[in-house]
């Protein structure tokens, strides 16, 4: 990505704090910043500190005799690839909807005519508020986009969505978002299918089986993809993520629905099937709970599920490159190249699963291909998705 162009406008809240990381985090993927501070973010952050991490004045008035002797504001709202919103309070949310432009940064997102980033940050109950989700579906009614909120506790005491989310997931956004306008980025004008998350498979209508998957791994790898350029559709199992900015989302619950879900997403250049879809279910479903009788536990019988990873090795709209991932708990790198061959897939991702790893954060894994292994050394599973589409980008090359 060449030099991006970021107007950064920071909103009045505690979160505003933030926005001076996302600034550092901007310089250093290469980007350039313009600061438009409001008089509420200068209550929290001042001109001085973002004006030295940016390296460029600060803008916080529309009545500037200089700059507007020269329509300044119209020139900012023009000159940025991206106008970033950060935080954007439930005023600025309001205000943006409501086409209002009465201060210097309303004012510029009113006449810019580039794409816009809303990243949110309120207590829980704004954001809930019936308000407020009516001016988020009104924004993105009319093309900005709005990302979701994280959970978790709050400056105010209270629980629940409206934290803003960390600088280094509000860049993989803006990465994102760049990338749809930026025709040089590796994977553009190739489709990525992922899938991601466990599979639940029903016995009876309270139970299940499953596995502990927590679908990171897979999210991961489609964000990356996404950034990378890539129109990526992610089916997802049963998991409570958000989905990835600029990712085409379809959820599933069992195996089967998974197997339809991928056949429906083809055509695609690129599969990385991640998902940890159960081997077996019920083989009978019973409608009603399955009641203890005082006759030991019943039999369970198992029907195999379909194997969603050969079916598409032998499909006749088999990718161009297809990639499983293999999760082991013994015997790692001899398990993932009989699977590969077994499976008739181009790589498999193999990975050690018997601590927490299908939970966690961190990851390790060997990409195995017909030219060798190569193994990865621990890290984030955000880095792990990053390295995986950087070499599937390069065998695309």
């Amino acid at each position: 990505m060449k030099a991006p162009r970021i107007l950064l406008i920071v909103g009045g809240g505690i979160a505003a704090y933030k926005a001076c990381e996302l600034v550092r985090l901007i310089r250093k993927g290469g980007g350039s910043v313009t600061c438009v501070l409001t008089n509420g973010g200068a209550h929290f952050v001042t001109a001085m500190t973002l004006a030295a991490l940016s390296e460029n004045p600060v803008h916080t008035t529309l009545w500037d005799l200089k700059n507007e002797a020269e329509m300044g504001h119209i020139q900012l709202s023009r000159q940025a690839d991206l106008v970033v919103v950060c935080p954007a309070t439930a005023d600025l949310l309001a205000r943006m909807a409501a086409g209002i432009a009465d201060d210097l940064a309303s004012t510029l997102l009113l006449a810019t005519d580039k794409p816009v980033l809303a990243v949110p940050a309120m207590n829980v109950r704004m954001w809930q508020h019936a308000a407020t989700r009516r001016n988020v579906a009104t924004l993105r009614g009319d093309g900005v986009q709005v990302l979701e909120p994280d959970e978790g506790p709050m400056a105010c005491g209270e629980f629940g969505p409206g934290r803003l989310p960390e600088p280094v997931v509000i860049w993989a956004a803006i990465e994102a978002s760049l990338g749809k306008y930026n025709e040089h980025l590796p994977l553009t004008g190739k489709h990525v299918l992922v899938t991601a998350g466990p599979t639940h498979e029903p016995i009876d209508p309270v139970r299940y089986i499953a596995n502990r998957s927590s679908g990171k791994q897979g999210f991961a790898i489609a964000e990356a993809a996404a950034i990378a350029g890539a129109r990526v559709t992610l089916v997802a199992g049963p998991v409570v993520l958000p989905t990835p900015t600029g990712v085409d989302r379809v959820d599933v619950e069992s195996a089967r629905e998974m197997a339809d879900a991928v056949e429906a997403a083809l055509p695609a250049d690129i599969a990385v099937l991640v998902a940890a879809v159960a081997d077996w279910r019920a083989a009978e479903y019973t409608g009603r709970k399955i009641k203890k009788n005082g006759a030991g536990p019943p039999a369970l019988a198992l029907a195999e599920n379909p194997d969603i990873l050969a079916g598409l090795a032998k499909s006749n709209r088999r990718p161009s490159l297809l990639v499983g991932f293999a999760a082991e708990t013994n015997n790692v790198l001899e398990h993932a190249a009989e699977k590969r061959l077994r499976k008739g897939v181009d790589w498999i991702v193999a990975n050690d699963v018997s601590g927490d790893v299908m939970g966690g954060a961190l990851n390790t894994v060997h990409i195995v291909t017909a030219h060798g292994t190569e193994s990865l050394p621990e890290m984030p599973k955000s880095d792990v998705a990053r390295a995986l589409v950087a070499r599937i980008a390069d065998a695309f090359a």
